[in-house]
């Protein structure tokens, strides 16, 4: 009998495993008895159940395959982004667009790390996390190709044990990553131990690629015998959002968080969803739609017009029918640009001097800030940007002093040197100290060229721009608390020009932080709808080209524009950016990604200046704009997808260390 029950289920048998492209894992299942498959877990609540008993011939064991288990070489994908469903509306919930997490990558860390974790609970759901043993691992496409400097491997290890990258602490993460390949040993929900051996359990399929997204990750577990308990594949498909294929292949949904079961329901249906396995009856949407749905800008701006409302006042009505409260949507607004301010305040003050990775790239922040701030009173602060420690050069705890060369004379000093109208006694915040320098010369004194004086910054703004961009993708290169905005390599743009604004601009810094974010958000629904946020489909366009696009918007509202102008803002943004390429050097996100975060900063206000400056000029609607970067995405090589296969990951020599023999 059990000779003719094991013949009778071996076509299943092999129609499972052969999903399973790692060769360890079919001739693991191979060699132990065939039993069952208990369970394959989806997700967003769509799992097919398999009964373990009494229906081991069920044809419908089969169905329980991934549409996309046919494993495929690398190469182009055939389109990139959810245009084909022009009738779905682009609206998410802000607070998904923008979310707290950790770096240096939103879809090779932030995703995998919410992936692990979400597969953990499927598993505690189905009642198969205590009998798990094994735990296989593949990664695929761009994952695997730059996933080692992403930190891939230690975003799935820490979210399979429970890990969430909102709440993790980012200091302990080298410390239990190392602990775990030095102990070989899981902890699984935070609670269940068990035997991993990254060598054997970790795959690297850089060279193949699913169907459904570039950024694919396979995770199966196996009890005491060797049975196949569950499987899943998941797909980070850009800004930390994490799908799977037989479920919503987008928008949001609840894959921001990882317990469905707090989602508001108007949240579950609000975008289109992929096909489902053949023979599934399609869900009907659900009736109840936000206020104000909108798909392009051409339909933002009816909206706008019709209702009267700016787009950040249509945003924020929208977030209110999601569920949350104005108190809720206000706090969590500022705690986006609390975490974004921390942010810039940490990579300015950091007094360490590289980065991590085999570059040994220099930080430049804490440098550019002290240039900026040479000759202002040291320890000032604003009620927006309290003073911070610096380390040796503090004049008092939680301060930032002046530079030690340029510190400023205090007025009884200046009396004694006989200055008692000097710059100690007369000089008043805000002002700028001039300290004595060499004089600088160009060329020979035998020519009555006058010498040409010292250089001075002509244009501070560009340089604090600069230096608060550059100081946030640094915190996020070290795997640093970061908000992705609208991804983790591009997450410097946002918060610099936010920064400038509450700084420089604003004389209502909530009201401008509120009004920037909504609208910003806006902008980048648009983009995740009409084309994409990730790099491994759409390149640095995806990534540092919408967060300009979006900064540019929210710049251009901050300032008292139209939602006709705010549009054209975006669209300058996205418009020179288009073609951007990722080819991250040693698969870090470094060079050219930190500095082409500050250019993109820079290029955010310019466009949206001359927006404003050129009203009703314009040839490129955004609508267009974004057809456009689709386009482009579609015919761009994926060699400059995320993948460090050419460009200046190829050109770029990174010299190796050689022990002394």
């Amino acid at each position: 009998m059990l000779t003719a029950a094991r013949k009778q289920l071996a076509p299943t048998r092999r129609s499972l495993v052969s999903h399973l492209s790692t060769p360890s894992l079919i001739l693991q299942a191979q060699k132990r008895p065939t039993r069952h498959v208990q369970a394959a877990v989806g997700c967003a609540g769509k799992r097919t159940f398999v009964a373990t008993a009494g229906r081991r011939n069920d044809p419908s064991i089969e169905a329980t395959r991934h549409p996309s288990e046919e494993d495929e070489p690398a190469k182009e994908p055939s389109s990139i982004g959810a245009h084909e469903q022009k009738h779905e509306h682009a609206v998410i919930s802000a607070f998904d667009l923008f979310s707290i997490g950790v770096g240096p990558s939103s879809s090779h860390t932030v995703g995998p790390m919410r992936a692990g974790k979400i597969f953990i609970g499927d598993l505690e759901a189905l009642g198969l996390l205590e009998k798990v043993q094994t735990v296989k691992i593949t990664l695929y496409g761009s994952l695997a190709a730059t996933g080692k400097g992403h930190h891939t491997p230690q975003a799935i290890l820490l979210g399979l044990e429970g890990s969430d990258p909102e709440t993790i602490d980012t200091g302990t993460i080298p410390s239990r990553y190392a602990s775990i390949l030095e102990n070989k040993t899981l902890v699984l929900g935070g609670r269940h131990r068990i035997v991993y051996d990254m060598d054997k359990d970790m795959v690297w399929r850089w060279d193949q690629v699913l169907k459904t997204h570039p950024n694919g990750m396979r995770f199966s577990v196996f009890g005491e015998d060797g049975d196949l308990l569950a499987t899943n594949e998941y797909f980070s498909v850009g800004g930390g959002f994490v799908v799977n294929e037989k479920t919503k292949v987008d928008e949001n949904l609840f894959y921001k968080g990882v317990d469905k079961s707090v989602v508001h329901g108007a949240r579950l249906h609000q975008t289109h969803s992929s096909e489902g396995a053949p023979g599934e009856a399609a869900q009907a949407p659900d009736p109840t739609q936000p206020p104000y749905p909108f798909s392009s800008g051409d339909s933002l701006l009816a909206l706008a017009r019709k209702h009267n409302m700016t787009i950040a006042q249509m945003v924020y009505d929208n977030e209110i029918h999601f569920g949350y409260s104005h108190e809720e949507v206000h706090e969590k607004l500022m705690r986006i640009w609390s975490v974004m301010d921390d942010c810039i305040r940490t990579g300015v003050s950091s007094a360490e001097e590289k980065l991590p990775g085999r570059i040994g790239l220099r930080r430049r922040a804490p440098m550019l800030y002290r240039r900026l701030m040479r000759g202002f009173y040291p320890g000032l602060a604003s009620a927006s940007l309290p003073a911070i420690d610096a380390g040796a050069n503090t004049t008092r705890a939680g301060q930032i002093g002046a530079p030690e060369s340029f510190a400023v004379k205090s007025s009884s000093e200046d009396a004694e040197n006989g200055n008692g109208n000097g710059m100690g006694s007369g000089f008043r915040p805000g002002h700028r100290v001039s300290a004595s320098r060499p004089t600088r010369v160009v060329g020979v004194l035998d020519h009555p060229v006058t010498p040409m004086p010292p250089r001075k910054t002509m244009i501070p703004a560009m340089d604090f721009l600069s230096c608060y961009a550059i100081a946030v993708n640094e915190v996020n290169a070290s795997g640093g608390r970061i908000v992705t905005s609208p991804t983790n390599g591009a997450a410097g743009v946002i918060p610099a020009v936010l920064k400038y604004i509450v700084e420089f601009v604003s004389d209502d810094p909530e009201k401008s932080v509120v009004t920037f974010l909504l609208t910003a958000a806006a902008v980048g629904m648009l983009f995740k709808r009409g084309s994409t946020i990730s790099a491994a489909e759409g390149g640095c366009q995806a990534e540092v080209g919408v967060a300009c696009s979006m900064a540019s918007a929210g710049f251009a509202a901050c300032m008292g524009a139209s939602p006709e102008t705010i549009l054209q803002a975006a669209e300058i943004g996205i418009e020179h950016n288009l073609g951007l390429t990722c080819d991250p050097i040693d698969g870090l996100v470094q060079v050219p990604c930190i500095v082409r975060n500050s250019l993109g900063a820079v290029k955010a206000i310019t466009a949206a200046q001359l927006a404003m400056a050129s009203q009703n000029v314009y040839s490129v609607t955004l609508d267009e704009a974004i057809e456009a970067m689709r386009l482009t995405a579609a015919d761009m090589s994926v060699k400059y997808k995320e993948t460090s296969l050419s460009g200046l990951a190829r050109t770029v020599k990174i010299p190796l260390t050689v022990p002394a023999c």
